[in-house]
Parts: C-alpha cells; sequence; structure tokens
C-alpha cells in the first residue's frame, strides 16, 4: 500500500502562515464592513433627521394653526405641487419625498409628491427605518393631526457596501498570496540550520564518524542546543563503539588462546599413546586450561549481569573477606594474607557480586605481588563500609595506574601472575562495576616502591534498582557479547 504523500515542514509552516494571516485579514475586513456600514448609515440618518426637522417646520406652517386639516388636504390648501414647493425652497430637502396623512370623519386622507415611491406602509410608527435603498423617517405634527412620512434615496450605502465587498474579494486573495510568498520565504530562512543539521548527520551515518563537530552546535537557540544535544549523543555512541570494539577484540583474543591450546594440547596427547602419569599429568594441564575458561566466562557474566536481575539482600562484608583471605591461602600457602575486620559490617546489596568483587580485590593483591604482605581490612562508617585491600609490594607507575579497571587491560609481565598464570584484565572492571551497581566506588592507590592499595567503598542504603531494559550502553555491550 502506498503511503500518502506528506508535505514538507516548510510547505506547512508556509500554509499556516497564510492561514493565520487570511484569518487575520478577513476579521478585520469583517470589522472594517461593519463599523463603515453603520458609520455611514449614522451619517445618512443623521441627514436625513435634519432634513425631516426643516420639512416638519414648513409642512406645519403652511397647514396653519386651522382646525379643518382634513379639508386643508382635499387640495385646496395644500397638494402634491405645494409639499414639493416646499422641498424645493432648500438645497437640503431637495432629493426628499414627504406624505402627509390625516383622519377625519373615519376617512384617511393622504397626500404627497409625485415621486412618493409606492409599497411604503401608512401605519408606520413614528421614527426612522431603513427600507431596501431608501430610509424612511415618520413624524407627528399639527399636534397629532397628522402623520409626516419623509422618504431618503439610500442607495450610496448600498454602493458603498458593494465597492467595500469588491474590494475584499480582491484585497483578501492578495493577501493571501503575498502571506504565503512570505511563509515560504521566511520558513526556508529558518529552517535552513535544519537543512544543514540533517545533511550533516546524513554524512555522519554514511561517513561513520561520530566524533565530526555538528554545525550550529552551540548554546544559542534552540536549534544551537539540539545540534549540541546530537554532537554530545554523538560523541557519546562513539565511545561506546570503540569500547565495543576493544571488547570483542579483546574477548576474541581471550578466548581464542586458551581454546587454541586446549585443542593443541589435546591433539598432541592423542597424537601417539603415553604412560598413565603423563595421560594424568596432561589432563591436569587441560583442567588448568579449562579452570581459565571457566573463570574468564563467570567474570564475563558478573560484568554482563542485568541491573534488574540483581538481589537486595543483607551481606556480611566481613564473613565475605574472611572467606577471601581463606582461599587466598589456600591458592598460595605460602602468601602473607591478614584480615582485619573488628566488627561485622552489613550492607543490603547482591552478594555474589559482592564476594567476587571482594575475591577479585584479593587475588589480585596476592598474584601480583608475590612475597608482600596483603591486609584486607573491612571498616564501617556513617556513610557506609569499606573494603580496603593493601600490600607492600613493588606498586605501579602512574600510567599503569591509570589504566586499571578497564576491561581487558593488563600490565606488562614485570605483574604477572605467580606460577606462570596470567589474568585476563577483567578482575578489577568487574569490581568496579559492582561498586558502580551498588552506588558505590572503587579507588586505586599506588606509586612505584609503595606498594598497592584498593579501596571499595559502599553506602549504607543503595540506589533503587534500575528496570528492566534500562542498563546503560556499556553494560549493553558486555551482555550482548559476554
Amino acid at each position: 500500500m502506498s503511503s500518502k504523500p506528506h508535505l514538507t515542514l516548510r510547505a506547512r509552516l508556509a500554509l499556516w502562515a497564510a492561514l493565520a494571516t487570511g484569518l487575520a485579514v478577513a476579521l478585520v475586513a469583517a470589522g472594517l464592513f461593519f463599523a463603515v456600514n453603520s458609520f455611514l448609515f449614522a451619517a445618512q440618518r443623521d441627514r436625513l433627521t435634519g432634513a425631516v426637522g426643516a420639512v416638519q417646520a414648513r409642512v406645519e406652517s403652511a397647514l396653519g394653526r386651522g382646525e379643518d386639516l382634513f379639508g386643508a388636504l382635499l387640495g385646496d390648501t395644500l397638494g402634491p405641487a405645494d409639499l414639493e414647493g416646499i422641498l424645493d425652497a432648500d438645497p437640503q430637502t431637495r432629493s426628499l419625498d414627504v406624505r402627509l396623512i390625516t383622519v377625519g370623519g373615519g376617512e384617511v386622507r393622504a397626500v404627497s409628491t409625485r415621486r412618493f415611491p409606492e409599497g411604503v406602509p401608512r401605519g408606520l410608527r413614528p421614527g426612522t427605518y431603513r427600507a431596501g435603498d431608501r430610509l424612511v423617517a415618520v413624524r407627528i405634527v399639527s399636534g397629532g393631526r397628522a402623520a409626516l412620512t419623509v422618504v431618503s434615496d439610500a442607495r450610496a450605502l448600498g454602493e458603498a457596501r458593494t465597492a467595500f465587498a469588491r474590494a475584499l474579494w480582491v484585497l483578501v486573495p492578495l493577501a493571501l498570496g503575498l502571506s504565503l510568498l512570505v511563509g515560504w520565504t521566511v520558513a526556508g530562512r529558518l529552517l535552513a540550520p535544519v537543512r544543514a543539521l540533517e545533511g550533516a548527520a546524513r554524512e555522519i551515518g554514511v561517513g561513520g564518524d561520530l566524533r565530526r563537530p555538528v554545525p550550529g552546535a552551540g548554546p544559542g537557540d534552540e536549534l544551537s542546543r539540539l545540534a549540541l544535544t546530537l554532537q554530545g549523543t554523538f560523541a557519546r555512541l562513539a565511545e561506546a563503539r570503540e569500547r565495543e570494539q576493544d571488547f570483542v577484540r579483546a574477548a576474541a583474543h581471550d578466548l581464542r588462546s586458551p581454546l587454541a591450546a586446549l585443542t593443541a594440547r589435546v591433539d598432541a596427547t592423542l597424537a601417539r599413546d603415553r604412560e598413565a602419569g603423563r595421560y594424568r599429568a596432561e589432563l591436569r594441564e587441560i583442567g588448568t586450561d579449562i579452570a581459565r575458561l571457566a573463570t574468564l566466562a563467570d567474570h564475563l557474566l558478573l560484568l554482563a549481569r542485568d541491573a534488574s536481575a540483581m538481589t537486595r539482600e543483607s551481606v556480611p562484608l566481613r564473613d565475605l573477606a574472611a572467606d577471601a583471605v581463606d582461599r587466598a591461602r589456600e591458592l598460595d600457602p605460602e602468601a602473607d594474607v591478614d584480615l582485619v575486620a573488628p566488627q561485622a559490617v552489613t550492607v543490603a546489596g547482591d552478594r555474589v557480586l559482592l564476594g567476587q568483587a571482594i575475591w577479585n580485590l584479593t587475588v589480585n593483591a596476592v598474584r601480583h605481588a608475590p612475597g608482600a604482605t596483603v591486609t584486607v581490612t573491612v571498616g564501617d562508617g556513617s556513610g557506609g563500609a569499606t573494603v580496603e585491600v593493601r600490600d607492600d609490594g613493588p606498586g605501579v607507575p602512574p600510567d599503569v595506574l591509570a589504566r586499571l579497571g578497564e576491561p581487558f587491560y593488563r600490565p606488562d609481565a614485570s605483574r604477572s601472575a605467580a606460577g606462570g598464570q596470567s589474568g585476563h584484565g577483567l578482575g578489577l572492571a568487574l569490581v568496579r562495576r559492582a561498586a558502580g551497581l551498588h552506588g558505590g566506588s572503587l579507588t586505586l592507590e599506588s606509586a612505584p616502591g609503595k606498594g598497592f592499595t584498593a579501596t571499595l567503598r559502599l553506602p549504607a542504603s543503595p540506589p533503587a534498582l534500575p528496570p528492566a531494559g534500562s542498563a546503560g550502553a556499556e553494560e549493553r555491550v558486555l551482555r550482548s557479547r559476554a
């Protein structure tokens, strides 16, 4: 099914401008029409009122004060010619027509000018009326004995209305067209930054250079702030993509190496018959590689754990630290590992994740500082709990310290694992991830020759768990690749 064509934003803005202008012109024109019409009618009415007063005075003068007004209207005293003479006496009344009506002996007598229009009712009450193209004024004269009707030609009023309406028929479409043209031009100028932003976004999408500056980005108007927001979003996407690429490369390397070693060792073992003791030794080495792979998989899964799947329970940090110290002593019986935990410390969190974090800090110190004294200290304060793992080994230089905690980052062989085992560069990354999920932090302090100290700080009240599906960019990357 084909979709209906949509107007561009520029066309819609221009149409809205034309519609608003047309509505404004229509309202103004309607107001002017009624105002002008009322003004012209009032002017005609006032003019007729003044003329009626003059005609009434002359008619009453011509009738006199006699009692026989009905007889006067029989034609002897006041007739059509007399009325026309009264009107012709003044230029103001020359264009008028009048009618005089009286009643006597049950009979109605009327006399009017020869041009007096037919169809004007006789029973009109005193006042001023509009009848088509005429204005009609009715007055009572001679002390209430007669009714004087004066008619004025008001065709000029109708012609003025017609001329005004014709002007509107011309001006309104012209105003609409002009407003449409102006709206189209102004909308084009206003949307020029949007088109530039669209083109830049398209080029960034095609070229893949997410760090390219977006034109017009700045703290200015709304479009500038939008461009600045897009530029920041693109930069964060670039960082996420770089982290994902680094993660994929490192994970592929760290998974490929032990798998290749396992495959080679199995092939070599099966290539020829060996003694039972040799088979056991080979199996032990294969088991070591499998344990290394299992550790790597566990770290990846813990790093990729969904925050919404975390549990919240009371976690005894002293017990977790004691367990980590015992396991470290079993791992290296010659290691000097001590626990300092004068009192029980409990926090709310994920027991598995916190246990793995404390174990990683402990085993990191044992493996990377052979022969050094390792002290695990669990403390409790008003702001929360701390787990500090300190060794008096050789320490690390500042450039290495700055990168510790990055996924898959491993320093050179000078701090490699004891016994020839090497880590995956995920231990401190997992600790930092666990601290962040619990609202805490991981602080690393070291200097060459001054040992190494890792401090895990956990708040007394951890933050609320985020809803499912709200994981951050780094978490989504880790989860998708784990």
